[in-house]
């Protein structure tokens, strides 16, 4: 597989990721910061609780109302962005006519990705659940970043199963090191996690962070499109069945269908947001969508 020859990448050129919630962060990109300092700009109000530098007090505030109210400041910085993609064997399925496997896909969107926030100055961080030869990639930016995430993706191979050991392992690090305003997107079939794996995705919100999972699925999963007999056989470990497709067809996407509606709900509870996608989908398009919903992202009122 390699990244660099399966997408036209001028494509991405106008596309950033666009910060909602003012950002902690320490490093040059294009978004907003709490930081406070001498030659910034002045971004409001708040109350003052217990704690707050007093220098930042706004007496003009207490002696007309009679409150207690923190002046802000905003400078530039950047917004992390902290990729987490699924290499698991059930992302290692194509079905025949299938352009790409769901992993190969999931790889190009997170390549896609973190070329976009590269090209802002904003840093990337890659971590995997299971898979064979996955290495995690520290956050980093700079002009050598986007090979050395395309260079961790190519050489990775779905393998294994997500158990709940690999699956927060995977999210640990970012629930360590991920700041307030950090983007982050998990790319996964969200096939076969641990029972917990929603509420675990979803409680990375904490913190002012912006959560999208992206569900990646290939047509076949999508649609169903067997006929008479089958067998089918997981991915992840031992179970065969043998069953007549017509018969199971319905209860099938009702599943399917269920399992999206949960994952979405429980992110969406949090302020997260869920993105469907296919792997014959145009993966800039799909980029755009991912996009949007980080932008989105944070805010609990939106259905």
């Amino acid at each position: 597989m390699k990244l660099r020859d399966a997408l036209d990448w001028g494509k991405l050129a106008p596309l950033r990721l666009e910060a909602k919630m003012i950002a902690d962060g320490v490093y040059a990109g294009a978004h907003r910061s709490v930081r406070r300092g001498a030659g910034v700009e002045f971004g409001g109000h708040r109350s003052y609780v217990p704690g707050d530098d007093l220098r930042f007090l706004d007496r003009h505030a207490r002696m007309r109302h009679g409150v207690l109210l923190v002046r802000e400041f905003e400078t530039e910085t950047d917004r992390a962005l902290r990729l987490i993609v699924d290499a698991s064997a059930s992302m290692g399925y194509a079905s025949e006519g299938a352009p790409r496997s769901k992993y190969a896909f999931a790889a190009l969107l997170a390549a896609a990705l973190g070329r976009v926030a590269l090209s802002r100055g904003d840093r990337v961080a890659l971590d995997f659940v299971a898979g064979e030869g996955t290495l995690p990639l520290p956050s980093s930016g700079g002009r050598e970043a986007f090979e050395r995430l395309s260079g961790h993706l190519e050489n990775s191979e779905p393998e294994g199963g997500a158990d709940d050991h690999a699956f927060e392992r995977a999210l640990a690090p970012t629930a360590r090191h991920a700041r307030r305003g950090a983007a982050v997107v998990l790319l996964s079939d969200l096939l076969d996690l641990p029972e917990g794996a929603p509420d675990l995705v979803a409680g990375l919100c904490a913190g002012g962070r912006a959560v999208v999972a992206v569900r990646v699925l290939d047509p076949a999963e999508l649609s169903f499109p067997f006929r008479g007999p089958i067998a089918l056989r997981s991915l992840e470990g031992d179970v065969f069945v043998e069953t007549e497709a017509d018969s199971v067809r319905s209860g099938y996407l009702e599943a399917l269908a269920k399992l999206g509606a949960s994952w979405e709900a429980r992110l969406l509870q949090r302020g997260g947001r869920l993105v469907r996608a296919s792997t014959a989908d145009d993966p800039v398009e799909v980029v755009r969508e991912i996009l949007a919903a980080l932008s989105g992202a944070g805010d609990r009122s939106a259905s």
